[in-house]
């Protein structure tokens, strides 16, 4: 393949800031509420940096490019932010946006740290340039796979929209059950009506319906529709994409919304950093913290330190992956290579299963640890 002729890139400006480049969605089709709590994350970490002395005294300054789940505006991002002369990438929730926007930074020759993209394959072949902090989709959904299975259900009704996320999800849901005695079914989250989809389940025999949905449509209204239908009163819904995780979930469906298990990537219990931060962020955003908000912190801690050892050499920062040990809010922070993911992977982030507790739809409970 060959790379689109550019203007030659600058390299870090050497003007009185240090630039970083953040991707975030922040308007529709993309995941508003997960690019909201991102960008939270990141200022918060942004201005935590800057009042402990910048980088040798310059501050940081966040470029922000409103991606909106598009890969296509999110590579033209990569490439205004590497004229701009940012010194790295930061940020990005929607996988095939992470994903275009990984392989622009590879062909640049631009530090890219994803914050909560999860896709194994997040580059096409292995590359310096990337790292990641989420965990490989791999590692969290077989963690679901296996609380299914523990749970009693070996019947999963998958309703999966076309893409390749999801549809990675369903093969990884696939090949960790069959093996143990579980089958997917797959239904169409798009029937005709609502009463299609619970004809279809009914006839099944599902015992669990995984919404591998967008969000909040048709998810809400999948789950509206599985409450009010009494055949489906035993079948156990879920969501490992994390979508019942943000608020609006909640102001959606209220309790309907509760009960339904979905991944999570923080710890049961944070430390004195993820409390001090969770507070913060709390403030920041006039409610409770996703786990994406502590994603885009830890970012922007992990690009400071790294600007800090080594200086805004692209190439240097690139290399400094193998050498990040760095204290984030949900634990100590280092990165590998495993096989399968082409980028630098931190390989310790907590997984949990999850769901909102039916009795206070406000409260979480940890229904099993990955």
């Amino acid at each position: 393949m060959t790379t689109p002729s550019l203007p030659p890139i600058p390299g870090p400006t050497d003007g009185p800031s240090v630039r970083i480049g953040a991707l975030v969605p922040l308007t529709r089709p993309g995941w508003v509420d997960a690019g909201r709590h991102l960008l939270a994350g990141l200022e918060l970490a942004v201005r935590d940096a800057n009042e402990a002395g910048g980088i040798a005294g310059r501050p940081i300054e966040l470029l922000v490019r409103d991606t909106a789940a598009d890969p296509q505006r999110a590579a033209a991002a990569v490439d205004e932010l590497a004229l701009l002369g940012v010194a790295a990438l930061a940020g990005e929730y929607h996988s095939v946006v992470a994903r275009a926007a990984a392989a622009r930074a590879d062909a640049l020759g631009l530090p890219f740290l994803c914050s909560s993209a999860v896709l194994d394959a997040l580059t096409q072949a292995p590359t310096p340039w990337v790292a990641r902090l989420a965990p490989a989709q791999s590692r969290g959904w077989q963690a679901y796979a296996d609380f299914l299975l523990a749970a009693g259900h070996r019947r999963i009704a998958v309703a999966a929209q076309a893409g390749v996320y999801w549809a990675a999800g369903t093969r990884i849901l696939r090949d960790r059950l069959a093996p143990r005695g579980g089958t997917v079914i797959e239904v169409d989250p798009d029937a005709p009506t609502p009463t299609a989809l619970c004809d279809e389940l009914a006839a099944r025999h599902a015992t669990a319906l995984l919404l591998l949905t967008g969000h909040p449509e048709p998810a809400v209204s999948i789950v509206r529709s599985v409450r009010a239908d009494r055949r489906l009163a035993g079948i156990m819904m879920g969501a490992p994409a994390g979508q019942p995780e943000f608020p609006e979930w909640a102001a959606l469906l209220g309790r309907e919304g509760a009960g339904i298990p979905f991944l999570r990537y923080l710890p049961e219990r944070l430390g004195p950093l993820g409390a001090r931060v969770e507070a913060a962020l709390r403030e920041r955003l006039a409610e409770a913290p996703s786990f994406v908000a502590f994603e885009g912190y830890d970012t922007v801690a992990v690009l400071a330190e790294v600007l800090r050892s080594h200086g805004t050499d692209r190439a240097r920062i690139a290399g400094a992956w193998p050498r990040v040990a760095v204290e984030g809010t949900r634990g100590p922070i280092r990165f590998s290579r495993p096989p399968g993911t082409g980028v630098w992977q931190w390989a310790g982030p907590p997984v949990r299963v999850v769901d909102r507790d039916p009795a206070a739809p406000d409260r979480f409970r940890t229904l099993r640890t990955g």
